[in-house]
């Protein structure tokens, strides 16, 4: 994982798409000699150079020295990006921008956003796919040998790019979110200390983003595994009573604020790698497979760690089938993805978008006219 620029012996992070998230990650990263060494790209230079710099004093604040470094990066421009990757040879490539943040939609007025969120996120890929599948190209034509981590919906980005060979490395986020606040309600039942308590989840975005919404998993399949230190094999635990908590005693806020954990999921993923620790992480879409899973973190990603009695293509089913709860029927074999009906026709009586079939090479179209569409449809209530 050596980066050729430097000298250095550790990674060479570099983090692309400077808004919230990114910019959490950053002051995290900072924080541990293993990954504080960074560069930040992205097309306002000088916007990003200032971040940087907001994070780097903070740091030296408490008395950690990292670099942080800036290079002007224009995903439109593979060609250009390309050369910018075989210039500065990251080691390490922390995706985070998007052509519309999620989060985006919850600042509608609640009843609202209620009515559009019934469409799930699948529809919303467009804007998540675009420019990753650009950044994917220009990381393949740079000639360098740089993992990707995706946080914007890696869930299907990943097995979208996969069917083309550009899946990036791994995502963060979604699966990983929710298996603190598991943990703790789990330990809760159990009684034991959340140190205690180990889970593996599989399981796609909708199981994540609908559990601590609304305590119980909705239309969402999912496997989960729950161990006890000191306790012989799997524990039981009823579902109902710990899906209930998250919707309770431990509901935590979400919007921007909430990013604060994703931003953490992001980090243990990027110190497994920067360290090769081998780490237990859950993590979307390892490999560019559909949905989330738990994952020892090695310096080249993820790999699968399921518990016992479910094996991978078991595993991927599970995620297949939640992933319709969210809006995605299925992903052909070159990447065309097909929509489901259901939640489709939610976005067409709101926005007057309907996009059923959609090729890979048509999403940028299709995420210009998703963008057009909700403009029109939020300034109705701005």
């Amino acid at each position: 994982m050596t980066s050729s620029t430097g000298g250095s012996d550790k990674p060479l992070i570099m983090l692309l798409g400077m808004g919230d998230l990114s910019a959490k990650v950053l002051s995290m990263l900072l924080s541990d000699p293993a990954t504080n060494r960074v560069v930040l790209a992205g097309r306002d230079t000088e916007a990003i150079r200032r971040r940087g710099n907001l994070a780097l004093f903070t740091a030296t604040n408490l008395g950690l020295h990292g670099t942080v470094d800036t290079v002007h990066v224009d995903l439109r421009d593979v060609d250009a990006t390309a050369e910018t990757l075989a210039r500065v040879r990251p080691d390490i490539i922390f995706m985070g921008g998007s052509l519309q943040s999620w989060r985006v939609i919850t600042a509608l007025p609640k009843e609202v956003f209620e009515e559009l969120d019934e469409a799930q996120f699948g529809p919303w890929l467009p804007m998540h796919l675009t420019l990753n599948h650009l950044l994917m190209q220009a990381v393949r034509d740079s000639g360098i040998d740089a993992k990707v981590v995706n946080a914007a919906f890696p869930d299907a980005v990943g097995p979208v790019l996969g069917k083309v060979a550009l899946a990036p490395t791994i995502g963060v986020g979604n699966v990983a979110n929710i298996v603190p606040a598991l943990t703790l309600a789990a330990a809760h039942l159990l009684d034991a200390h959340p140190s205690q308590v180990e889970l593996r989840l599989t399981a796609q975005h909708y199981f994540s983003h609908y559990v601590p919404r609304f305590g119980d998993a909705g239309q969402g399949a999912y496997h989960l595994a729950v161990t006890v230190a000191g306790r012989p094999g799997t524990v039981e635990v009823d579902h109902g009573a710990l899906f209930a908590q998250l919707d309770d005693r431990l509901k935590r806020i979400g919007g921007i604020d909430g990013q604060l954990l994703t931003a953490s999921s992001a980090v243990r993923v990027l110190k497994g790698m920067a360290a090769d620790s081998g780490v237990l992480a859950h993590a979307p879409a390892p490999g560019g497979l559909p949905g989330g899973y738990p994952v020892r973190v090695h310096r080249d990603g993820g790999t699968l760690d399921l518990p016992d009695g479910l094996g991978p293509d078991k595993a991927v089913r599970i995620n297949e089938e939640c992933q319709r709860a969210d809006g995605i029927d299925r992903i052909d074999d070159d990447g065309t993805v097909h929509f489901t009906e259901r939640e489709m026709a939610v976005m067409k009586r709101l926005l007057g978008y309907e996009c059923l079939t959609m090729k890979l090479g048509d999403a940028s179209e299709w995420a210009d006219e998703l963008a057009l569409k909700y403009r029109s449809f939020a300034a109705k209530y701005s």
